[in-house]
């Protein structure tokens, strides 16, 4: 698995050779430095950590600095942990960039989203209004959230409250044109979280070309035998 850490600059369009119209999320992705390989003999699991965009030593803790000034780089403000199977591949100090990505190549990019407060269940479930006809009070409102028979508010029912900052995954992203030079990843669709906000750029776990032809399922195979007979 390729891994890199970034910020998402904003979005933007791209024509292709043949004319085509598609718009990319740009992420300024890297470059990231190695602090740490963690290794199954000594740490129970492979792991590979990653750190990104440097800061002052008065911005980080002093626990965290004499982990950062024994392996000789800089204090990072990003430090993420991925487990990596191929974790031996890299080192203490080296550093990525955004050549580690190929135009085609599929990741998924993993951010947080943004975060839009205490929010009623229109905007968080997309409920549906009330009337606002004939005296109606019920506008938007939520209703009724439970009955006298059980006398008690169902378990995970959907209400109004906390709204984003959540850590989502854009899945199967194809990765449009890479610029070395600015450590630029154009990336094609969205990506979650606002602008220059931290996001992580990972090879497709569950990758699957465009337009290739699926499994038909069950009900489909016995369709398709129906019509044969």
């Amino acid at each position: 698995m390729t891994l890199i850490l970034g910020r998402k600059q904003g979005m933007t369009q791209l024509y292709a050779e043949d004319g085509t119209l598609t718009g990319v999320t740009v992420v300024s992705a890297g470059p990231c430095v190695v602090t740490q390989v963690r290794s199954k003999d000594k740490d129970g699991y492979d792991a590979v950590q990653l750190g990104y965009e440097d800061v002052p030593d008065t911005r980080v803790a002093k626990p965290q600095l004499g982990q950062y000034k024994k392996v000789g780089v800089a204090p990072k403000r990003f430090l993420r942990e991925e487990r990596l199977t191929d974790a031996a591949k890299v080192a203490v100090g080296d550093t990525l960039t955004a050549a580690i990505f190929q135009v085609g190549d599929m990741v998924d990019v993993v951010g947080t989203t943004k975060g839009r407060g205490f929010a009623g269940t229109i905007k968080r479930h997309g409920f549906h209004r009330g009337p606002e006809t004939h005296g109606c009070m019920n506008v938007r409102q939520p209703g009724s959230i439970a009955s006298r028979r059980i006398g008690k508010l169902p378990k995970g029912k959907r209400m109004a409250g906390h709204y984003g900052v959540e850590r989502c995954t854009s899945k199967n992203l194809r990765v449009v044109r890479v610029d070395v030079e600015r450590n630029l990843l154009f990336v094609s669709g969205a990506v979650p979280g606002p602008v220059r906000g931290f996001v992580l750029v990972q090879s497709a776990k569950t990758a699957r070309k465009r337009g290739a032809a699926t499994q038909p399922s069950k009900i489909e195979a016995k369709k398709a035998e129906g019509k044969k007979k």
